[in-house]
């Protein structure tokens, strides 16, 4: 049973390597934005109301983002773990996730921290936009992004810094290197992948 969280600035590869880590590890990877986009979809009670406040340009509040996840935690697929990436992003919402966890004697197991210079990710980032023709993803634009990610995420950072959960990873390198970086990363602190996990390791 792995409980774990990853964050980690746009453009850190953090989608591709959560995807990774899921196969790894056997556990599902619940994205915030996936699961608003399933209700919405499925035109659930909490997905209608989360259509209103989004078709009306406002910010989901805590408390219907709470009750997504925590349904979502609640299925089958996450009773043996599971990653969580998008939440929490707001120290209410930490608050929130130990008293869910909690509540069925659970606790999360870590938290993956996708590391990387400010500078060669917006280096990245720009030059991708210029290859796709994004002329609106300008290098201003990606450098907001890249400040808004550390204010919002630094006081849940130092938290989980706090309590010896983080798992501060490099994040720049190729897509195999970096899942390298996170399986050795976790198997110090005694998470191991599941038997017959294809790691991205190889065979010596």
């Amino acid at each position: 049973m792995t409980r774990m969280l990853i964050v980690g600035p746009p453009g850190a590869g953090k989608g591709t390597q959560a995807s990774r880590i899921t196969t790894t590890y056997g556990i599902p990877d619940i994205s915030t934005g996936d699961i608003f986009r399933a209700n919405i979809k499925n035109e659930t009670e909490l997905g209608k109301q989360v259509k209103a406040i989004v078709d009306a340009g406002d910010y989901v509040p805590d408390s219907l983002t709470n009750q997504l996840v925590a349904d979502r935690l609640r299925e089958e697929d996450a009773a043996n773990g599971f990653l969580l990436d998008g939440y929490p992003r707001t120290l209410a919402q930490v608050e929130y996730l130990d008293q869910l966890l909690a509540g069925d004697g659970q606790k999360l197991d870590a938290v993956i921290q996708l590391t990387a210079d400010q500078d060669e990710i917006v280096q990245r980032l720009t030059k991708r936009a210029q290859e796709q023709g994004r002329a609106d993803d300008s290098e201003e634009a990606i450098r907001h992004r890249q400040e808004v990610y550390v204010r919002e995420t630094s006081p849940l950072i130092d938290v989980y810094r706090e309590r010896g959960l983080l798992v501060p990873v490099d994040g720049l390198g190729g897509m195999d290197e970096v899942a390298e970086r996170i399986t050795a990363a976790l198997a110090e602190r005694g998470i191991n992948p599941v038997a017959g996990a294809a790691t991205g390791e190889s065979v010596a």
